[in-house]
């Protein structure tokens, strides 16, 4: 089974304006790229850079007026998917250097403020079990609201107003499996049964690999229930949402508009 994916946006400014965008298909083992394309507004300047992990690619473009994105892709998932509550968790100790950053705070994702919160909710489990509980927590206890939060929610925030979208819970997964002292990261990707459809984002935890004696996997997690590990397309991975936003412009920008279409095919 493929993903197909088609996805656009377009933006304004008033002056030449420099803007980050990530929205491309990641082109790496997990998921085979069948046929891909993107259509960029002609700019002064426009720059293809390696995004985090080395999964996916920044644009970096110098905008003056309308700037239009198009991009197109069909994807083959190849990834590896476990039972999560049958994996194990890896000590401080064991953990290969790469993931060692996010068992650390960041911008949206206050773990420390949550570390006796985990105790006392999830105590009695470890590991994917662990992650399995936070993930059916979040489920049960968040509304999806679109229009609930904004740029400067954070997992506190959410916590506290127990609403959201996409992004918030995947703050909210990510910062309590960091309190339990397993790596997380935030994931911003495409999955068909997003409603309604967007750009979406997922939490991704390190756990021990079920088929190797040392090192360990990273695997998909999705408290929202609309993308599953065999059809989330990935565009890029970071610490949380700062990371890996679809546009992020260094000075005034007005979004003029955005479409994302997923399906199966």
């Amino acid at each position: 089974m493929a993903i197909s994916i088609r996805s656009s946006f377009a933006f304004t400014t008033q002056a030449p304006t420099d803007a980050l965008m990530q929205f491309a298909v990641a082109d790496i083992p997990e998921q085979h790229l069948l046929s891909c394309r993107t259509d960029l507004t002609d700019a002064d300047s426009c720059t293809r850079i390696p995004a985090q992990e080395d999964i996916g690619e920044r644009v970096w473009a110098r905008a003056d007026g309308r700037f239009e994105v198009r991009h197109e892709a069909e994807v083959e998932i190849r990834r590896q998917i476990a039972a999560l509550d049958q994996l194990e968790q890896l000590r401080p100790s064991e953990m290969p250097a790469a993931p060692v950053k996010y068992l650390f705070d960041s911008r949206y994702c206050p773990a420390d403020k949550f570390q006796s919160f985990v105790e006392d909710q999830f105590g009695g489990t470890s590991g994917g079990a662990r992650v399995e509980a936070i993930r059916s927590w979040v489920a049960d206890k968040f509304t999806y609201s679109p229009g609930s939060s904004d740029a400067s929610t954070t997992a506190l925030d959410s916590f506290v107003e127990r609403r959201g979208i996409c992004r918030d819970y995947a703050h909210m997964v990510v910062t309590l499996a960091r309190a339990s002292v397993i790596p997380a990261r935030f994931v911003a990707c495409y999955a068909p049964d997003v409603t309604p459809p967007d750009f979406h984002a997922v939490a991704e935890v390190f756990l021990k690999d079920p088929g190797s004696d040392a090192g360990g996997t990273w695997q998909l997690v999705d408290a929202t229930g609309m993308g599953t590990a065999e059809d989330i397309v990935k565009i890029g991975v970071g610490r949380d949402a700062a990371d890996v936003s679809f546009l992020t412009s260094f000075g005034m920008v007005e979004l003029c508009e955005k479409t994302v279409e997923v399906s199966r095919s």
